[in-house]
């Protein structure tokens, strides 16, 4: 049974940052692509960022590039998310994704706010 976990987010202050982590279970993680989602209050789900099975291509969505890094620990079987200098519009819930087979995770609330 496949099974992606978020964790970490929380409520932060602007410039602040957090670090998400996806356990994924179920399958091979090490030679799958993994994306990360989120979908702010009101608005549509977007991706923002993805990564190879191996690191070697990496891509983000325009407005967290400079500021959130992706990166996996294919030992451990999980994907992480780090995010600096968060701004209130980062506000959102977070989830990864198994794209080659539409799974996807809970996901985790990223609150940003003084």
């Amino acid at each position: 049974q496949v099974q992606l976990v978020e964790s970490g987010g929380g409520l932060v202050q602007p410039g602040g940052s957090l670090r998400l982590s996806c356990v994924a279970s179920g399958f091979t993680f090490s030679t799958a692509v993994m994306s990360w989602y989120r979908q702010a209050p009101g608005k549509e789900r977007e991706l923002i960022a993805i990564i190879t099975s191996t690191g070697d291509y990496i891509n983000y969505e325009n407005s967290v590039k400079g500021r959130f890094t992706v990166s996996r620990d294919n030992a451990k079987n999980t994907l992480y998310l780090q995010m600096n200098n968060l701004k209130r519009d980062d506000t959102a819930v977070y989830n990864c994704k198994w794209p080659s087979r539409d799974y996807w995770g809970q996901g985790t609330q990223v609150t940003v706010s003084s």
